[in-house]
């Protein structure tokens, strides 16, 4: 009797210790009036890490983004050096300043980054793909997560980026895990912050 009493005490104490899983609220805004809003946000930043995979190369490093406006600035930490690459880009512009603080602006700054990184990464459409929504200027195909009302996954400009996570920003759930992948190209980010 005793024996089946410790029994039954063990099996209640286990139920107890059980982790349950926890579902993020579903989504009380249709993706169709999420994505304008989001793609209108021209002010955030974040903090994370990125692993670029080109052929045989590749490197894991630093990332922070700074959003404002029409410029973004982009610090990459770790890959180059011990100061990294920092990019800044607004529209067709382009600046480097590499980890020697060599300053490159235009056709060499674009030079410099292809042979960097291994590829041109795509900054004018990636501000909006980092928020989760595609590039309102050119067209796409959008996967979307009917319950939760965000992308899954997403098509343009010969680049396919899912999103296998997201994260509570105040009142919005942004990307926090993302993979972008083109013909021999795959990088990854993760988002350990957000600024919005």
């Amino acid at each position: 009797m005793r024996s089946r009493l410790l029994w039954i005490v063990a099996v209640a104490a286990l139920a107890g210790c059980r982790t349950v899983p926890v579902h993020p609220p579903p989504a009380t805004q249709s993706w169709e009036a999420r994505r304008p809003e989001l793609q209108a946000r021209d002010r955030f930043g974040l903090k994370g890490r990125v692993a670029v995979a080109t052929g045989k190369d590749g490197f894991n490093a630093g990332l922070r983004w700074t959003q404002e406006g029409a410029l973004s600035h982009v610090a990459l930490e770790g890959p180059f050096g011990a100061g990294g690459v920092q990019i800044t880009a607004e529209g067709p512009t382009l600046s480097v300043v590499t980890s020697h603080g060599e300053h490159l602006d235009s056709d060499a700054a674009r030079a410099e980054l292809g042979s960097r990184l291994g590829f041109e990464p795509p900054l004018s459409s990636l501000r909006y793909w980092i928020l989760g929504v595609p590039d309102p200027a050119q067209p796409a195909q959008e996967a979307v997560d009917q319950q939760q009302q965000r992308l899954q996954s997403l098509q343009q400009n010969g680049w396919q980026i899912d999103y296998s996570g997201y994260m509570p920003v105040g009142s919005e759930w942004l990307p926090a895990r993302m993979t972008l992948q083109r013909a021999g190209v795959r990088v990854r980010v993760v988002v350990d912050g957000w600024n919005s």
